[in-house]
């Protein structure tokens, strides 16, 4: 059985409010999480990601306000991240209406987080966000980092990627560092390498420009793409990519 390709835009929440920048740089405000959430469930959206892109850099928990605000706009999946550091935090926010939950800074921190929360909640709630750069440090030349794409460990991120799925992750979110925000087209050989390695789904993020980058990163292996400027700025509908995946052969909601 072939899954259906998954469409989700991505919400970067801070202070409250939609923010977008380029290589994680440079945050501008780009809306109101709510009213944005709304849209994309409108235009048929699969499922939404909301991440509080500075809970880690601040050192606090997730604006759990927001995420049920926006949770209870749409009956979509929604995965929130940002500042996820135990059981707890996931209990909190699926309390406030999250079904998935992304964890990244603290799974580094202390990789046990992923096998304590996927044997409490399952597998199925727990999605590995990796924001990933391109380096020469790596054998793969991948390498992971952490605060919001600030931080580089000494982690490569294929090998970051494995541990966290025998860990218990079902899902990967990977982000490219170097294409966030340059609507220059998804990275496509991270996108193929996470592929190749991964028996959970791959999200492929970062780069998204326009309606032709989308197809591209399904064929190098992504089971989803997820962007945000391009549909922040009204210049990508959900719909219009939809039906470009649909038309390049691929089956969609």
């Amino acid at each position: 059985m072939t899954l259906a390709v998954r469409v989700i835009p991505c919400l970067d929440v801070a202070a409250g409010r939609v923010v977008k920048g380029v290589n994680f740089q440079n945050l501008r405000d780009a809306g109101d999480p709510v009213a944005l959430a709304a849209r994309y469930a409108e235009q048929g959206a699969d499922e939404l990601t909301f991440l509080d892109v500075t809970a880690t850099v601040d050192d606090r928990s997730t604006t759990y306000d927001v995420v049920q605000r926006v949770a209870e706009q749409v009956f979509i999946p929604l995965t929130v991240g940002g500042g996820v550091r135990s059981n707890d935090d996931v209990a909190r926010l699926l309390g406030h209406g999250a079904d998935k939950i992304g964890v990244n800074s603290a799974a580094i921190a202390r990789p046990e987080l992923l096998a304590e929360i996927a044997e409490r909640f399952g597998a199925q709630v727990l999605v590995l966000s990796l924001d990933v750069k391109r380096s020469d440090r790596t054998e793969s030349g991948f390498v992971v980092t952490t605060h919001g794409g600030r931080t580089e460990t000494d982690l490569d991120a294929l090998d970051w990627a494995r541990r966290a799925i025998e860990l218990g992750a079902g899902e990967l979110l990977v982000n490219s560092i170097d294409a966030d925000g340059t609507k220059a087209g998804f990275d496509l050989e991270l996108t193929a390498l996470m592929h190749e390695l991964a028996r959970v789904p791959v999200i492929a993020s970062g780069g998204a420009g326009k309606v032709s980058d989308f197809a591209p990163a399904i064929a190098a292996g992504a089971d989803a793409v997820l962007a945000a400027s391009v549909f922040h700025n009204g210049e990508v509908t959900v719909g219009e990519v939809k039906a470009a995946l649909r038309a390049d052969g691929r089956i969609v909601r």
